[in-house]
């Protein structure tokens, strides 16, 4: 165990974690060179396409006589859950910060992830090889952040490799070595996944003890035993060994087909000598809340498999069956962001093959009843009569812009628009600024990221966390579409916003719902009252080209009878609304 050292890289989004990590994949001859290529441990087509990291992947190094084993993280805060997961896994972390950007938000919400876990923080520097990097400001901005010491930031640059191996050297002398306080087994699952051959993998980390290949193991919570039928480490990919032992970081396969029976969080121990639990992890809240739909009712049963597996390789998706009206068996599904809900509903095209419908996002609210009864509702439609609520309160979260000075007007501005509350603002160096505020977070959840970046050009940064549910005049907003109520598009507002959401949202849908041979009316609803309207004129056919000369009484008996026509297809005619509508009919 003394040659073992456990770490994890934490840093804000786009700032250079898989490119380190191959650069300590390259320099310690885990992946042969033939084999390597960028962002080797991002193992999803969609992470690669969109330049981020999605899901941690852990990997065991050999650098000078000890064992490392790495957990490269997420950075944005939709996937703070699996930062936090890793951050238990280990005893060190390297604090990566871009040497153009300096600390951002979730810099500093990773950071304090970290500190709250004990654990050796490494900072570094990274990208000094760019033309606009501001080492010496960065630098000083870790200082005032960390209160250490210049000379115990590392430089280094992931690109060209330079500074990489005195990484590792400080990673062997500040992190110290896993310690085991017992005899019996103890492992911690941090993560799992879904082999169609094998059944779940569950990612461990063995705090105390040893699992070996044919153990008959116990999972505590599941209150489960079957036996290793493999253990082994991450190179990246799976490599079988004999045991894991206490310290070390690995995988188990379980032979499980119920995803549930291997839950992240959860404690493997030997059957035969259980141990007691481990503290495990902290119940995620998930922040947003949206109904996904087969686009086809005979796909339902590969939803349901879907969303299942989903959960296995996602701890923090969280989701009940729903059955919609107009869209038939789904999933209420609660995801905490709005990339979160994306990158779930991609995957479930890409692995599963399915063609889904995503409803409008909305954020939990709490509503008292006359009777002094208070129920928690996700989605418009469990909305009460309005004459049995006492009043409704919403969620509040409180939130941190990093950003520079020059745009404090803007955001400033940008949050009072949204119904925010300033607090402090916080001097980080002479030119970037930290304002703290609470914000409602149904005025965060929808396109608040993309104006947030609009407002800064680029340069501002933001992290968030629950706080709070207040109370607020909320209403429901309805959406018709030729007179009829479409669900998917209801959602829940402040009653002063109500009017400029509803002229908004029937214009938004006017330029996405393709023409019909009929007119389509498009209006906003709050209860019986129209308070905005659109409509899509009908396409129209020229039913007089045949006509050769003649009486206009001709004409006009053609044209009278299309009137007549398109009058019957609008009491009838059926609306086909594109899938991409129901995410971008919301956005500003």
């Amino acid at each position: 165990m003394r040659d073992i050292r456990n770490f994890c890289i934490i840093a804000h989004i786009d700032h250079g974690k898989s490119t380190l990590a191959d650069r300590f994949l390259e320099l310690t001859h885990t992946v042969a060179e033939r084999d390597m290529k960028d962002q080797m441990l991002d193992q999803m087509d969609l992470e690669r396409e969109r330049g981020i990291t999605i899901k941690l992947q852990p990997v065991r190094m050999q650098y000078e006589g000890h064992v490392l084993n790495l957990i490269d993280t997420p950075g944005h805060v939709d996937f703070s859950y699996e930062v936090s997961r890793s951050l238990q896994a280990v005893e060190g972390a390297i604090l990566l910060v871009d040497a153009s950007q300096g600390v951002e938000a979730q810099t500093l919400a990773n950071l304090y992830l970290a500190i709250d876990q004990n654990l050796a923080i490494i900072p570094v520097i990274n990208k000094i090889d760019l033309p606009a990097a501001r080492v010496p400001e960065v630098t000083q901005e870790l200082v005032k952040l960390l209160g250490i010491k210049e000379d115990e930031i590392l430089l280094a640059s992931g690109k060209t490799g330079q500074g990489v191996k005195e990484i590792l050297d400080e990673v062997i002398k500040r992190v110290p070595a896993p310690e085991s306080k017992s005899d019996k087994t103890q492992g911690l699952i941090f993560d799992s996944m879904y082999d169609d051959y094998r059944g779940v993998v569950a990612y461990v980390r063995v705090v105390n003890g040893a699992i070996k290949k044919g153990d008959m193991v116990h999972f505590i919570s599941a209150n489960k035993d079957t036996h290793a039928l493999e253990v082994g480490t991450f190179k990246p990919k799976f490599d079988p060994k004999p045991e894991l032992s206490a310290g070390e970081i690995g995988y188990l396969v379980t032979g499980f087909k119920e995803v549930g029976n291997a839950a992240v969080g959860d404690t493997v121990t030997q059957a035969k000598d259980a141990a007691s639990a481990l503290p495990g992890y902290q119940e995620v809240r998930p922040m947003v809340f949206a109904g996904i739909f087969p686009e086809a009712g005979d796909q339902y049963p590969k939803l349901r498999d879907g969303m299942a597996r989903m959960k296995l390789t996602d701890a923090a998706l969280q989701f009940e069956q729903e059955q919609s009206k107009a869209l038939g068996f789904g999933y209420r599904c609660g995801f905490l962001g709005m990339l979160h809900m994306e990158i779930i509903a991609e995957r479930l095209k890409r692995e599963h093959g399915l063609h889904l419908v995503v409803t409008t996002p909305s954020v939990a609210y709490e509503v008292k009843l006359q009777n002094n009864e208070t129920i928690t509702i996700h989605s418009p439609q469990e909305l009460p009569d309005p004459s049995k609520i006492l009043e409704i309160r919403e969620p509040w979260v409180r939130a941190e812009i990093v950003t520079p000075k020059a745009y404090v007007g803007g955001l400033m501005a940008l949050v009072q628009e949204r119904h925010g509350l300033f607090g402090s603002t916080e001097y980080l160096d002479e030119t970037r600024v930290v304002l703290h505020f609470e914000i409602p977070l149904s005025g965060l959840i929808t396109d608040f990221y993309d104006t947030l970046k609009s407002a800064s050009s680029g340069y501002a940064s933001l992290n968030y966390e629950l706080k709070d549910y207040r109370k607020a005049d909320i209403v429901r907003l309805d959406i018709l579409v030729a007179e009829e109520v479409v669900e998917a598009f209801s959602i829940l507002v402040a009653r002063q916003d109500a009017y400029d959401t509803g002229k908004r949202m029937v214009t938004k849908l006017k330029d996405i719902i393709p023409r019909s041979q009929f007119v389509i009316k498009l209006q906003a609803a709050v209860g019986a009252k129209i308070i905005a309207a659109e409509r899509i004129s009908a396409l129209r056919k020229d039913v007089t080209k045949g006509l050769y000369g003649g009486d206009v009484t001709r004409k006009r008996k053609l044209l009278e009878k299309q009137k007549k026509g398109k009058k019957r297809m609008t009491s009838f005619g059926k609306v086909e609304i594109p899938a991409r509508a129901f995410l971008e009919v919301l956005k500003r």
